[in-house]
């Protein structure tokens, strides 16, 4: 459950009136808890959070098991469109290899509590497939290069 504007509170309300934001958040699901300068938060019960962490493992163990019976990864190869349109512009291997690599991302999430490879494993996928949808681009990235080019910026 995704908290909509209804389902968020300062941090001064939770500062001045904790158990009405906690009996809030147990009734919502999650309260979001916004606070000026500093990043936002969720306040949920322990066991809302231990029932995410719990269909996270399943969906992960059910994704490395049909991994393990088809080496091919066949049957998640063909949804991969469906949930990342712009695999289009990747190579059968490398669709492969990207949906190898997020199955393993998203165990790591699952049984380590690593979060952010995921995300990092998604973003570096789609990065490939941008520069692959524009031939212009493409062709310059292929091309070999010499020296330092100084920092990258990179953008959204």
């Amino acid at each position: 459950m995704s908290a909509s504007h209804a389902d968020a509170v300062t941090f001064s309300d939770l500062s001045r009136n904790p158990r009405a934001v906690a009996e809030r958040a147990a009734s919502v699901g999650r309260v979001r808890v916004t606070h000026r300068d500093a990043p936002d938060f969720y306040l949920t019960a322990a066991d809302r959070e231990d029932q995410r962490d719990q269909t996270l493992a399943t969906a992960s163990r059910l994704f490395l098991a049909l991994i393990k019976h088809d080496p091919t990864a066949r049957a998640l190869v063909i949804a991969m469109p469906e949930v990342f349109p712009w695999v289009r512009h990747l190579t059968p291997d490398e669709l492969r290899s990207f949906t190898l690599e997020l199955v393993e991302a998203l165990s790591d999430a699952a049984e380590l509590e690593v979060d952010a490879t995921t995300q990092e494993v998604i973003a570096g996928w789609r990065a490939t497939a941008r520069i692959k949808a524009d031939p212009s681009q493409y062709a310059k990235a292929r091309k070999a290069t010499k020296g330092d080019f100084g920092p990258v910026e990179v953008s959204a």
